[in-house]
C-alpha cells in the first residue's frame, strides 16, 4: 500500500471549497478558551463542509497565529461569525429555524448513537468551555442535548475530540453529496 502525496488528494480550492454546497450544520464554539482547539474545530468544519462556525464570548477569533496553527487555514475558508454573548447566537439560529443542540452530559439527553436526524431541517451544534462545559442558560434554550457514550474512569472528553466525533456523525446523518 503507497500512501497518497498530497499533490494527489485532489482537494477543493479555498474558493471551491466557498463555492461547494455545505451541510445544513452550524458549530457554535461557548467561551471555549483554548486557541488550539478553535482552529482543530476550525480545520474539522472544513473537512466535514460545514456552513459556519460561531465563535462566542472569550472564544478567539481569527486571524491568530495559535488558531492557524491547527486550523491550517480552514479559518480561511470556513464562514464564521462573533456573538459577545452565546445566547445571542442561540436565538439567531432559532430565528432562522434551525434545530440547535447543546452537546452535553444533561437530563433527557440523546446519546449520539441514538440520534436521528431529518434531512430537511437545519442543525446548530453547540460546544462547551473545557472545564465548565456549555452554559446551563445556553443548554436551557437549545431544543435537545446530545450526549456521546463514554465507557472508560473519565466523564469527558476533550472539546476538539467531541466536536469532531459529532461533526462526523452529522456529517453522516444529513449530507449532500459535494
Amino acid at each position: 500500500m503507497r500512501k497518497w502525496k498530497i499533490t494527489e488528494l485532489n482537494r477543493l480550492t479555498p474558493d471551491a471549497f466557498k463555492a461547494a454546497g455545505k451541510i445544513p450544520l452550524i458549530v457554535v464554539l461557548d467561551h471555549v478558551r483554548s486557541l488550539h482547539n478553535v482552529g482543530s474545530v476550525f480545520r474539522t468544519s472544513d473537512a466535514f463542509l460545514v456552513e459556519a462556525v460561531y465563535l462566542c464570548g472569550i472564544t478567539a477569533c481569527p486571524p491568530h497565529a495559535e488558531i492557524h496553527k491547527t486550523a491550517l487555514g480552514a479559518e480561511d475558508t470556513v464562514e464564521w461569525k462573533y456573538f459577545e454573548d452565546t445566547l445571542q447566537a442561540v436565538d439567531c439560529l432559532k430565528k432562522n429555524n434551525y434545530t440547535v443542540c447543546a452537546v452535553e452530559q444533561a437530563e433527557g439527553s440523546v446519546m449520539l448513537d441514538d440520534l436521528c436526524l431529518d434531512g430537511n431541517r437545519k442543525y446548530a451544534v453547540i460546544f462547551g468551555n473545557e472545564v465548565k462545559g456549555v452554559q446551563q442558560s445556553v443548554v436551557d434554550r437549545c431544543d435537545l442535548c446530545v450526549e456521546i457514550p463514554q465507557y472508560g474512569t473519565k466523564h469527558s472528553l476533550n472539546v476538539s475530540v467531541t466536536a469532531g466525533i459529532v461533526i462526523r456523525d452529522f456529517f453522516k446523518l444529513i449530507r449532500v453529496q459535494p
